[in-house]
């Protein structure tokens, strides 16, 4: 093996030859992670450490999960980021670029279509049923990424109370996601610097291996740094330059253009925001982005944004795509002097466009100087934290999500200094439990996959609608 590992290294390292697989071999690769990355960061992550690792042998069990660790250190989806980054090790600023673009396309597309759907029929009986059984579905869902999340992250007290802590602001007290991040990873880092033990648990969404472990060594890639990959400061200041032009200057133009009351100025700067806070993934910041979009924008109703998650968790890439869905919908019912379809075609273009430039900005700037973040104490801290206190927020979320799919009405407490929503419990949905309770005993109990129970649960929806029970 050792032999093969200097067979892998011997060429010169140049973006075609340096470890034996070209960009334009590495495209089909890169486009079939994209194409089987369903299932949240746990599943992509798997699918690319399945692809990546052990059946390419492109990089080593170690690189890949240091790459992880960084990726999981940044705002935005883990996955997207460190396809990027495996993407830019290999081949450079092109093959990061290509790599990235390619692990959200399939979603794009995807998303768009169904938007474009609901947007035209999405009262229609049929669809609606649809919906209808899939909201019940996605609701075991994220209670499975409570689960899961918290399995990981909860493992001492302290992170326990982190987290119950973020759970009672924003649900009790709508705190800010940002101000609830920002807060949790100033714990972490002053505890894990003053090296309290609590705060060097581990945390995310890791590769769930079978053993098939590479080492560095025996991966094509090798265990040297490519020279590209070499911290540069002049580079990385191109590369910033580059993506934050890329990012801010249609954010800037819009909002000169037509004003900070516009819907395009206003998705522009609201999902900019969340492109930098979105720590923790998707289910994390969604409690978030619902509440705004709903009460604050006016941009969907409360189960819509079920709806758009529905879409999301059954389609490839990253679940943050919902928020294309989010920004359609916002702009076709504000669509200005533009048609509803175009409006909202652009709008949904415009939120995947400012969510993720970003992730390009934090790799290309970032990755090269990753090498001073191993056995960072203080770094791993703030990622502790952060992960805790994420895990109560999404518990926000399921709880938010239950409320608006089994109940018709709520109503707004404001006493005390509290602000959340209840429900009517005299207008529960009778179906909407049932389906819920279904699908949740379906994925604790039999222990059956995501894709399954959607599909399960669409088609119970249907069947209620053809038995008229529903409308």
């Amino acid at each position: 093996m050792a032999d093969q590992a200097r067979a892998y290294t011997a060429p010169p390292r140049t973006i075609a030859s340096s470890h034996g697989i070209s960009l334009g071999e590495a495209i089909p690769v890169w486009a079939r992670v994209a194409m089987l990355s369903f299932g949240g960061p746990a599943g992509q992550i798997a699918v690319m450490h399945r692809i990546l690792v052990e059946e390419k042998r492109w990089i080593g069990e170690n690189r890949f999960l240091h790459a992880l660790n960084y990726c999981m250190l940044l705002p935005g989806p883990e996955a997207q980021q460190l396809a990027t980054y495996i993407g830019w090790l290999m081949h450079r600023t092109l093959g990061g670029v290509i790599a990235g673009v390619l692990f959200v396309l399939p979603g794009v597309v995807s998303i768009m279509a169904l938007s474009i759907v609901y947007a035209l029929f999405g009262k229609v009986g049929v669809v609606s049923a649809l919906f209808f059984g899939l909201k019940a579905a996605v609701l075991a869902v994220v209670l499975q990424a409570v689960v899961r999340i918290g399995s990981r992250a909860l493992k001492n007290r302290i992170m326990i109370a982190l987290s119950a802590a973020a759970f009672i602001a924003i649900f009790f007290f709508r705190v800010p996601f940002p101000m609830i991040v920002l807060t949790a990873g100033v714990i972490g880092f002053f505890g894990g610097r003053a090296g309290v033990p609590a705060f060097q648990v581990g945390g995310g969404h890791g590769p769930a291996t079978d053993g098939k472990q590479v080492a560095d060594a025996e991966a094509l890639l090798g265990e040297e740094l490519p020279e590209h990959a070499r911290p540069n400061v002049a580079r990385a200041l191109r590369a910033s330059a580059t993506c934050l032009a890329l990012w801010l200057v249609p954010v800037a133009v819009l909002v000169l253009a037509l004003g900070t009351d516009n819907v395009f100025s206003q998705i522009a700067t609201f999902f900019s925001k969340m492109a930098i806070v979105t720590f923790g993934g998707a289910y994390a910041v969604l409690a978030y982005v619902a509440q705004q979009a709903v009460e604050n924008y006016g941009w969907l109703a409360p189960g819509e944004m079920l709806d758009g998650l529905g879409m999301a968790e059954t389609t490839p890439g990253p679940l943050i795509m919902v928020l294309q869905f989010v920004g359609f919908m916002g702009a076709f019912r504000d669509p200005g002097s533009l048609s509803p379809m175009m409006a909202g075609v652009l709008g949904g273009l415009l939120a995947t466009w400012v969510t993720f430039v970003p992730c390009f900005l934090f790799i290309f700037l970032g990755a090269p100087f990753i090498e001073i973040l191993r056995g960072n104490r203080a770094l791993h801290g703030a990622l502790s934290a952060i992960t805790a206190a994420v895990v109560g927020v999404v518990l926000n979320l399921a709880i938010w999500f239950a409320i608006h799919t089994v109940f018709r009405e709520t109503w707004l407490v404001r006493d005390f200094g509290f602000s959340f929503d209840a429900p009517v419990l005299a207008s529960v949905d009778a179906w909407a439990l049932l389906l819920s309770a279904a699908a949740v005993v379906a994925m604790f109990r039999f222990k059956s996959g995501m894709i399954p129970t959607l599909a399960a649960s669409s088609a119970a929806g249907m069947g209620i609608y053809l038995l008229g029970a529903i409308s």
